[in-house]
């Protein structure tokens, strides 16, 4: 029963950590990448589709991405998609592609940046100890229960520390790597 609970939050705490990388790797840096556009929700027919589901996406230097359509029907509703998602961007159709120019950040936009890769460390932070909090309400639940000694709560308890510590820990070095990324000129 104890491996079950640790196991489980070691899960719950993983994914927290997971969840956090993707969120980092949507947040613009003042450089190309084909992650930016990962959160664009495409109109494809009556259905909103990943972007990377419907076209190719490219990066042919530093400061553009090139999108692709395999339909050339989506190249208006794709740039449309761009720049409703709120990045920033402004997609523009050229020929059988669309364009889409990444400009450079400004500081206080890569302070705006900075403050939303925390935001989003802090949430991560908040599920890491929502799932410690669940698995030490489990190991008191089983100790009322008679289904766990004393100790192995208080190993169980200890343990799930442990595993708050490290996730806790591992969000902070992906936040700081993040800002030393996004603050590089």
């Amino acid at each position: 029963m104890l491996d079950n609970i640790c196991s489980e939050a070691k899960e719950q705490m993983h994914k927290a950590v997971e969840a956090l990388k993707k969120q980092l790797a949507a947040i613009r840096t003042g450089r190309a990448s084909v992650s930016l556009l990962d959160g664009v929700r495409v109109d494809y027919y009556g259905t909103p589709s990943p972007i990377s589901q419907i076209a190719t996406i490219g990066c042919p230097d530093p400061r553009s991405l090139t999108v692709k359509p395999w339909d050339k029907a989506m190249l208006k509703p794709i740039e449309k998609a761009i720049q409703d998602a709120n990045l920033g961007l402004n997609a523009a159709v050229d020929s059988d592609i669309v364009r889409v120019p990444v400009p450079a950040l400004t500081e206080e936009r890569r302070k705006e940046f900075v403050k939303q890769a925390r935001q989003k460390g802090e949430d991560a932070k908040v599920a890491v100890r929502n799932a410690r909090r669940d698995a030490n309400d489990m190991f008191k639940e089983a100790l009322k229960e008679s289904s766990m000694s004393e100790d192995d709560e208080k190993r169980g308890l200890k343990t799930t520390q442990e595993l708050t510590d490290h996730a806790i820990i591992e969000i902070d070095k992906l936040l700081a790597h993040k800002e030393a990324e996004i603050m590089v000129v």
